[in-house]
């Protein structure tokens, strides 16, 4: 039995406004993360949304609430899809003195994209929607980029391979120096298709700290795909450290949180004691969250990293997931987590 991980599409996902004038999907899993000290009758009072309701038209009027909770520093909403037909919401809280992840100010230079480019990144993104809905979003990353299983979007994919060989420049300065949100998106997504891709890792890893959320989704997705190449092909001389996806763990955002953790299921293959002993100091807390969260395909790489950071063999991981088992393998990582503590 292979583990599922589930791989959203950053740039095609619809935006808060989009999905709630459009659809105003009843609310199925509401899923708090990134508290414990705070009240969470008080987050929740706060949150004024109960299981069954719509979602809130207002996002940032949510975020507004809940950062006036005592203790709060930071909130997040962010919905995603699905849990027997109704949205999952989950509701990121960043506490006073928590770990925080640092984004990069706000870029405001003028560097710009190809228009030939950008129409055909938005054109990848409608036809992404269209094989969503027909069930078509499996992806290959074994060439260190993805090429979806939908024979339309693969084409346009292929084609950015052309495009990051012509325009390599243009997407670093662009992910760097552009002030146009959907610019660094586009960059940070086509830049993954270059032929050189051992060049790229930095320009990737800076746009790991954007300050929009579709820019860091994309360049966490990229750099997964590196790290695929990375594996199978050892001469490819590209190297992943893990450093700023273990950070990202602990963001306050739910596509930073799933993006890194999937990314790390990746790179901790392996086993390397020195990434899983990084992950067991800086995210523990964080991997535990999302290892129990009720969404069973969003909960898929922290279980996978948790076990993985409490020692427990992969065959084992597997069965107890296959059989239904997931508390029971909780309860036993984090007894091994402790115990390995107290030594």
């Amino acid at each position: 039995m292979k583990f599922r991980i589930l791989i959203l599409l950053a740039g095609a996902m619809s935006t808060w406004a989009q999905v709630t004038q459009a659809l105003r999907p009843r609310i199925g899993v509401i899923e708090f993360y990134g508290v414990q000290k705070v009240s969470l009758d008080k987050l929740r009072k706060a949150l004024a949304v109960n299981l069954g309701d719509g979602l809130p038209m207002s996002k940032g009027d949510v975020e507004s609430r809940l950062n006036e909770v005592p203790g709060v520093v930071g909130a997040s909403l962010q919905a995603a899809c699905c849990e027997e037909g109704k949205a999952i919401l989950y509701v990121g809280i960043e506490e006073r003195g928590a770990i925080h992840f640092q984004y990069h100010a706000e870029p405001d230079g003028n560097a710009a994209l190809p228009e030939e480019l950008t129409n055909s990144y938005r054109k990848f993104l409608t036809e992404v929607a269209v094989a969503a809905q027909n069930g078509m979003t499996a992806e290959d990353l074994t060439e260190g980029h993805s090429l979806m299983q939908d024979a339309t979007v693969r084409e346009i994919q292929k084609n950015f391979i052309g495009f990051a060989d012509k325009y390599l420049h243009e997407l670093h300065e662009v992910i760097r120096n552009s002030s146009d949100d959907e610019a660094r998106a586009i960059a940070a997504y086509v830049i993954g298709y270059t032929p050189r891709k051992a060049t790229i890792v930095d320009d990737l890893f800076y746009a790991v700290r954007d300050p929009d959320d579709t820019v860091r989704s994309n360049a966490i997705r990229a750099l997964g795909a590196l790290a695929v190449k990375a594996k199978l092909d050892p001469e490819s001389e590209i190297k992943i450290q893990p450093t700023w996806f273990v950070e990202m763990l602990n963001s306050v955002v739910w596509t930073d949180r799933n993006y890194a953790a999937t990314a790390l299921t990746t790179l901790t293959e392996s086993r390397d004691s020195r990434t899983l002993a990084l992950i067991r100091e800086r995210a523990f807390t964080s991997v535990l969250e999302m290892a129990k969260w009720q969404h069973a395909e969003h909960a898929i790489p922290g279980y996978i990293l948790l076990g993985r950071i409490a020692g427990i063999p992969e065959s084992e991981l597997q069965d107890g997931w296959k059989d239904g088992k997931r508390g029971e393998i909780i309860q036993r990582a984090v007894a091994n987590v402790t115990s390995k503590k107290k030594k």
